[in-house]
């Protein structure tokens, strides 16, 4: 789970090997605090979450599931594409909750749906239908939510950073509990250089999520010999200096900004290394 506001992980959960991530995801409601707003793709999007999000003091805003329709015929309009309707509770108990959850459930709950068009050429997808639990209009208008949602691709960048900049695509421990450690590493090291950016960007004027996590990176380690090297007095003033280079690293807002969903480098022509490297020596010794 992220912050949107930092792009700071904020809680992680790990369990074992083909868990499904509705069973995760509902491990990390726990870690919300009252008057949050959650938001997530249409995975989540289901009638069990959206109650325990509500009954936490928390509200949701999620696309629509692709297993429920859009109808215009029923629900309440309450402005252009923004209606409030009325779920009911399934029928049978869902594979991911227990008998108790699921009877714990009311038999309905109300929650707004917004639906727009997208026309902007090389999107993949046309038309959004968000679900939520911010009922009111007055005070949580459509355009607000439907902004609001555009910022989850946020999370997806928030990912690549700490997979592929970070390089934690590939963990090399080898049992459980060192994996364990190995993940919370990572994830200290991303949350120090989002917590430098958010001090850059308080301090000069900059919008922390503008700032480049890759060029804090660099500047970061360019910047430890000295810090380490200098006095508790000249230390600030380098941390200073530090912060004020991490501020004119912005990275430039590029709306509806497309590339081609292609691979750049060109894989080897080798297969893959199914079995341990002392019986692959045999195989070659034998043949």
């Amino acid at each position: 789970m992220f912050s949107l506001a930092t792009g700071a992980a904020v809680a992680l959960c790990i369990d074992v090997l083909n868990t499904h991530d509705i069973k995760l995801a509902r491990k990390l409601y726990s870690f919300l605090k009252a008057n949050d707003v959650l938001l997530g793709d249409r995975a989540f999007c289901a009638y069990a979450d959206m109650f325990t999000i509500k009954k936490l003091g928390c509200d949701a805003v999620f696309r629509k599931h692709q297993s429920r329709t859009t109808t215009m015929q029923k629900g309440k309009i309450i402005g252009d594409c923004d209606k409030l309707v009325t779920w009911y509770k399934p029928k049978s108990c869902p594979k991911g909750l227990s008998k108790d959850e699921f009877d714990a459930l009311p038999p309905s709950i109300t929650v707004r749906e917004i639906y727009y068009y997208i026309v902007i050429p090389s999107f993949r997808t046309q038309q959004v239908s968000l679900i939520t639990t911010l009922l009111d209009k007055s005070s949580y208008s459509t355009l607000e939510i439907v902004g609001l949602y555009g910022k989850r691709w946020d999370v997806e960048l928030d990912l690549r950073h700490i997979k592929t900049t970070l390089g934690m695509d590939i963990l090399r421990c080898k049992t459980p509990s060192m994996i364990r450690k190995e993940i919370h590493v990572y994830l200290l090291a991303y949350n120090l250089l989002r917590s430098l950016m958010w001090s850059a960007g308080t301090i000069y004027n900059t919008p922390p999520n503008r700032l480049s996590l890759q060029g804090t990176r660099h500047h970061l380690i360019n910047f430890i010999p000295s810090l380490i090297a200098a006095t508790s007095q000249k230390r600030h003033q380098i941390y200073r200096t530090l912060l004020k280079v991490i501020a004119h690293k912005a990275v430039s807002d590029r709306p509806a900004r497309s590339e081609p969903r292609i691979r750049k480098r060109r894989p080897k022509a080798y297969p893959l290394m199914t079995k341990p490297r002392h019986e692959l020596r045999k195989q070659l010794q034998t043949a």
